[in-house]
């Protein structure tokens, strides 16, 4: 009864998902496989005939690559312009490296260029890389070699990757932490303050003459005149001796003390009109507007004090652009309040819904993406491919955020679940595909191209580490995602993601994987032409 079962592909599946969990939670000497001990089982089972439907395979990269191309798009524009250069260098180097060492173990052991290409592809667990070995050299041979060194190249590069910090002496966690908190430092804590209006030129000026907002950063959020306790508007008046109370870092406040007067203790109470609420963006024609265009104080004399996103205060300057689940803290009357709240939405339930329009439209135009095939000459041609075109589509989309009345956003929750589930099918089809012949291929190729795989798969990551780390400086989170996305290795990122929770790795990755992808199918071109 259970070899019927094993032939049941749903069965082995969820069988291999189980035990490589209960092999993940194994620890030796405080390293685990977690997630990705599930190629390892699905090794084993493919070694003995069990076969999970490639359709399967593909079904799961889409998901786990749109996944972490939706969740790395915000970030990823600006990592390529603070950490271009240097994530383009690890690409060139791991490529590079990768085809240098391949020409000389070539010379050195008389291997024909197909069987040469095919080994780089395969070290590099590069589909597209094989695809243009195959058109370079019209030879079967690179399809072999391919096979014979795609599965060290999985596995090569998960054990890289989880003994990495072994070697850089690092723990994952606090360095995510650690720059978490450096992003932090970018946005200071914001906190409140009152102070009396004693500077003589400010009294008889409307705040929109002194222009607080602009020339301190921080947000007048309530203004005692007499006795009479108000939400300001940019009309609203100073007078000597008036108090106010006002939002913003402690340079800003510093700044509001010398335009205004001398900073006073305590706070002041609102009047039982009044009502300072916190406020869910959820309303998607808000999305992507900056928030001067929602014209709160003059539409409904109301101020927003502070935005909160993604767990850190932003000053709420009117030219910030809002985004999707953002949280506002809006001071005004309770009945203008409820406008505003209209306005904004407030509906929780949005945020944590998923819409799977925009998951599956954004699959579909990933997959044709990766269908156009742009060519150069002759000789020279380039197409994403699968993995390409859906990681570069889902990286414009999460930038954007917004097309129309389509949100390219998910929550964290449906972005974790989609990807756990894309991973591990994608794991379990890539382990049963690589298990099925890995003994045959072994024993009729012989341990030398096995041999030549591994130092093709190795070679690399030793080179990138050694000048990420101590020439370019580079993170260990950083260079996670670039050596990964470096050897285009999906397996790998797999790997990375589980080690911490951080989204870094995955930034670094979707940075670097194209970029390595242009470069590997060029220098495969070259080798198949030149050597």
């Amino acid at each position: 009864m259970i070899l019927d079962l094993l032939q049941s592909s749903y069965f082995s599946l969820f069988l291999i998902v189980a035990l490589g969990f209960m092999l993940g939670r194994i620890k030796v000497k405080g390293l685990s496989l977690d997630v990705s001990a599930v190629i390892f089982i699905a090794l084993l089972f493919g070694h003995f005939g069990v076969v999970i439907p490639k359709e399967l395979g593909n079904f799961g990269l889409v998901l786990f690559i749109f996944t972490i191309g939706i969740q790395a798009g915000p970030g990823f524009f600006d990592s390529f312009r603070s950490k271009g250069k240097a994530l383009i260098v690890i690409a060139l180097l791991i490529v590079g490296s990768a085809c240098v060492s391949a020409v000389g173990l070539k010379y050195l052991f008389d291997m024909e260029t197909p069987s040469v290409v095919g080994l780089i592809a395969g070290a590099l667990t590069s589909t597209p890389g094989l695809a243009v070995a195959i058109d370079s050299t019209n030879s079967p041979l690179a399809s072999i070699a391919y096979g014979v060194a795609y599965p060290f190249g999985v596995i090569g590069v998960i054990l890289f990757v989880k003994l990495l910090p072994k070697f850089w002496r690092v723990d994952l966690q606090k360095e995510a932490d650690r720059l978490e908190n450096e992003h932090r430092g970018q946005f200071p804590e914001l906190s409140t303050c009152i102070f009396k209006v004693t500077n003589t030129l400010a009294f008889g000026k409307s705040l929109k003459q002194i222009n607080i907002r602009s020339m301190t950063g921080a947000v007048v959020s309530r203004l005692m005149h007499g006795d009479e306790i108000v939400i300001p508007q940019a009309s609203s008046v100073l007078h000597k001796g008036d108090i106010i109370q006002a939002v913003g870092s402690e340079e800003a406040l510093a700044k509001l003390e010398l335009l205004i007067g001398e900073r006073e203790e305590g706070e002041l109470p609102l009047h039982h009109t009044q009502e300072v609420v916190s406020l869910l963006l959820t309303n998607k024609k808000a999305v992507n507007k900056m928030l001067g265009e929602l014209n709160l104080q003059y539409a409904y004399g109301c101020t927003v004090t502070r935005v909160r996103r993604s767990g850190i205060d932003i000053s709420p300057s009117p030219d910030l652009v809002l985004k999707f689940g953002d949280k506002l803290m809006v001071a005004g009357e309770k009945d203008d309040l409820i406008g505003v709240s209209k306005l904004l939405g407030n509906d929780a339930k949005k945020v944590s819904d998923t819409d799977f329009f925009p998951i599956a439209m954004g699959i579909v135009l990933g997959v044709l993406f990766g269908k156009f095939n742009l060519s150069f000459s002759d000789s020279f041609s380039f197409s994403p491919g699968l993995t390409g075109g859906v990681l570069i589509v889902a990286l414009v989309l999460g930038a954007v955020g917004k097309t129309g009345p389509v949100l390219w956003t998910m929550s964290g929750a449906s972005n974790h679940l989609l990807r756990q589930l894309g991973l591990l099918l994608f794991l379990a089809e890539v382990g049963t595909s690589a298990g099925r012949n890995l003994v045959e291929t072994f024993q009729e190729s012989g341990l030398l191209m096995f041999g030549v795989g591994a130092v093709i798969t190795l070679v690399p990551m030793f080179v990138a580490l050694f000048v990420g780390r101590y020439l370019l400086k580079i993170n260990p989170l950083d260079m996670l995602g670039a050596i990964t996305g470096g050897m285009t290795s999906t397996p790998g990122l797999v790997a990375a993601d589980s080690m911490a929770k951080s989204n870094i790795p995955g930034v670094a990755y979707a940075t670097v994987y194209p970029i390595a992808m242009v470069f590997l199918i060029l220098f495969i071109q070259v080798i198949s032409m030149f050597f």
